[in-house]
């Protein structure tokens, strides 16, 4: 079962740029719990943060498979990473924008950590079964 960190919490950033690479492949399940932890910022900015998808871990696609909405605060996350329709990702990898305005510095300042866990599939099967008696 995969439960790592994309990106190592208390990173401090900067400027835009990118997580490594994360193989996915060995997973029993295609969906992941990402957990974004932000632990420090300065006032006046803004922090976007998507996951990408790999065949290979060179080549990545266009398009994000997931976005966070923008972000602002300090704060903990969660957002689900469903890859079930993306059978040809096989890595992932975090990529952050970072934007500032107002008085002061114009540089932007994010310490943030990424975390990725596999659900179980007996985990899914579960939740699938609650989900359809409720409906």
């Amino acid at each position: 079962m995969i439960d790592t960190a994309l990106v190592a919490a208390k990173t401090v950033v900067s400027a835009k740029g990118d997580g490594p690479a994360l193989d996915v492949s060995g997973a029993a399940s295609r969906v992941f719990l990402l957990t974004l932890d932000i632990t420090n910022i300065i006032e006046q900015e803004s922090f976007e943060l998507s996951i990408f998808g790999s065949a290979d871990g060179a080549a990545w696609d266009a398009k994000p498979v997931v976005t966070y909405p923008q972000e602002f605060y300090r704060g903990e996350y969660p957002l689900l990473l469903d890859l079930a329709a993306h059978p040809g990702v096989k890595f992932v990898r975090a990529h952050w924008e970072v934007a500032r305005w107002g008085r002061g510095t114009e540089t932007p300042m994010f310490e943030f950590g990424l975390n990725l866990k596999e659900i179980p599939p007996d985990v899914l099967r579960e939740a699938n079964a609650e989900a359809k008696i409720l409906a």
